[in-house]
């Protein structure tokens, strides 16, 4: 039974909560397959997405999944309100429950900030990424997408590949996955392999060929050279030359290797186009589910908190 009135990440979920989240999404997959793509659950209810990093899937994912549950949905985005007028998040979160709103959904390029939103207001707070800490609804519907077409989760072998150092989404994958039992492989440059990444039950390595090697599916990340203020990162095409994906890598992997990516693509960086197009990518899948998990997500957490209040 799920009881947190929040979602800010996998580290601090059980097994057993993920896996309740997951069978919710499984619930509600159905719903975006009917000709009207609705159910009542959360009718009456307000979700608020407040953006301070640029977003398309994640915020449209979020509003999408929001309105098949029937809630209201505003869209914030901080260039254009009273954040560039110096408001604080703190405040900014506190005018946003004193309008009677229910759930905030935050995406912040400061790790914590979900965190401390959630110790500031009584509403829900669901994480949609901060900084360089966790993303957790994109790892549960990367891990639903995963057990769609496995089975389970328990003894696969899921290979991350790319800028580890810099993601939110490799963190929270690993966190899922490695309580779901699954055996995780990092691979990436030395210099985009964060220190003490072992500590986290996973396996490191450098060499792709052994990441792909006997992976039953790849996660390949984007290459997020913004990041990159000291010129340390190694050239776009250095880097597509010696970890992308291509169709000549995967000849030794498994034949039914799953190929996955949280987008945006960089193309040719990490990852070749006949590959992100190819039968053995379920991106675009990943997409879809994303609805399905962020709808379990607002719901669980918007009725755990109706629980707490009665």
């Amino acid at each position: 039974m799920w009881v947190k009135k929040d979602l800010l990440g996998l580290d601090d979920l059980t097994k057993e909560e993920i896996e309740f989240i997951l069978a919710t999404a499984e619930s509600f997959k159905e719903v975006s397959s009917r000709s009207i793509k609705k159910v009542p659950a959360l009718r009456g209810k307000t979700v608020v997405n407040l953006f301070y990093e640029p977003s398309t899937r994640t915020r449209v994912s979020f509003e999408v999944a929001a309105k098949r549950l029937s809630a209201d949905v505003i869209n914030i985005s901080t260039e254009t309100s009273s954040v560039r007028k110096g408001e604080t998040l703190i405040d900014t979160g506190r005018n946003i429950q004193a309008l009677n709103t229910d759930i905030i959904v935050i995406r912040h390029n400061c790790s914590g900030a979900a965190l401390m939103l959630a110790r500031h207001v009584d509403i829900c707070v669901v994480n949609a990424g901060d900084g360089w800490h966790e993303h957790p609804t994109q790892a549960l519907l990367d891990i639903f997408t995963l057990k769609e077409k496995f089975g389970k989760i328990d003894g696969l072998k899921v290979s991350i590949v790319g800028d580890i150092a810099h993601s939110r989404v490799a963190r929270s994958n690993i966190w899922g996955l490695t309580k779901l039992g699954a055996k995780v492989t990092v691979c990436a440059p030395e210099m985009l392999i964060p220190v003490g990444i072992e500590q986290m039950n996973v396996r490191v390595t450098n060499d792709i060929n052994d990441a792909l090697k006997d992976a039953d599916a790849v996660n390949v990340l984007r290459m997020q050279f913004e990041r990159d203020a000291g010129g340390a990162f190694p050239k776009q095409l250095e880097y597509f030359k010696n970890f992308g994906i291509t169709k000549e890598r995967l000849k030794n992997a498994k034949k039914d290797i799953m190929i996955m990516h949280p987008g945006p693509l960089n193309r040719g960086v990490e990852i070749a186009s006949d590959v992100a197009d190819g039968d053995n990518s379920v991106i675009l899948e990943q997409v879809t589910n994303g609805i399905a998990v962020r709808m379990a997500v607002l719901f669980l957490v918007a009725q755990a908190r109706d629980k707490n209040s009665n």
